[in-house]
């Protein structure tokens, strides 16, 4: 037997609780992970909490993560990518709070000797979707890119890859969090009222692109900053897509997604701060953590 967090109703985290399960058998064309790490995303509180039970129904009691690292210690038939002891990094099929986890070896990647438990199993999610969104952007050297909320999950990994890219990138956040910024290479305004004239004063002409991470109100003012619509996205307001702009919904990393993110890691292009650990059994102060938001850096739940 082995320890999972599940839930059997809708609600807050009251209702978490780390239950004996059986380990899942991989089936054909999957591995098993013993998970050393799981990284928590928005995503997670969101469906404990019901808010996401159209897009992701789900048999109750259930569980919740899906952001993973560990090693390999089952593989089922047809694998021939991973073998039993590897160590990896990417997204699981089962929920990854969890000491067992199946997953999908093409949303895997072997987690170099270098990189942190912690940090491996924070890629993925934000990792993932940051590197899909400024690619989506389409922006280039020499262009300025407006991050909103720079200093959150998706934002940290976005700034870096938009500065690794030679892109400048002005991003909007607390001023508890600009000194962090600035040592991502961004340039910090702090958001709220007025923010279209912060903006300009570190960029006259306004900027080239747009991505919010907020979901805070901030979309007029990005289509003002922008120019309009069509370079500014968001993956958190998704009632705004009949303003024009684009919306992306976030999807596991691929394979080549991850070694992409891991090559920046491993050249110090991309940092992951770590804000703190959890065990299992703390879950639920995990997920009302990153629910409360100003988090610095992921949080991330460690299986014991």
């Amino acid at each position: 037997m082995s320890l999972a967090v599940q839930f059997s109703s809708y609600g807050t985290t009251d209702g978490l609780r780390a239950v004996q399960v059986q380990p899942p058998a991989p089936g054909p064309g999957q591995v098993r992970l013993a998970v050393r790490a799981a990284g928590v995303n928005p995503f997670d509180w969101k469906v404990l909490l019901g808010w996401m039970r159209d897009q992701v129904p789900l048999d109750l009691p259930a569980g919740l993560g899906s952001d993973v690292a560990g090693v390999v210690d089952a593989v089922g038939e047809g694998v021939s990518k991973f073998s039993v002891g590897d160590a990896v990094l990417g997204s699981s099929i089962t929920p990854s709070f969890a000491q067992f986890a199946l997953a999908d070896p093409a949303k895997l990647a072997l987690k170099p000797a270098d990189v942190p438990w912690a940090v491996a199993g924070s890629l993925s999610g934000a990792g993932g979707t940051a590197l899909n969104v400024v690619d989506r952007l389409k922006v280039s050297e020499g262009e300025t890119l407006l991050v909103h909320a720079a200093a959150g999950g998706v934002g940290t990994f976005a700034v870096q890859i938009a500065v690794s890219r030679g892109v400048r990138v002005i991003g909007t956040a607390g001023e508890r969090n600009h000194d962090l910024l600035r040592e991502f290479g961004a340039v910090p305004v702090t958001y709220g009222e007025g923010l279209v004239d912060r903006v300009r004063a570190v960029a006259p002409d306004g900027v080239d692109a747009v991505l919010d991470a907020s979901g805070r109100g901030e979309i007029p003012d990005s289509i003002e900053l922008a120019g309009g619509p069509d370079r500014v996205l968001t993956i958190a307001a998704f009632d705004a897509a009949d303003k024009g702009i684009q919306v992306h919904q976030g999807r596991p990393a691929e394979t080549r997604d991850l070694r992409t993110l891991l090559g920046l890691v491993e050249e110090g292009r991309l940092r992951v701060p770590i804000s703190r650990t959890y065990s299992l059994t703390e879950t639920g102060a995990a997920l009302d953590a990153s629910q409360a938001g100003h988090v610095s850096g992921k949080i991330v739940i460690v299986p014991e």
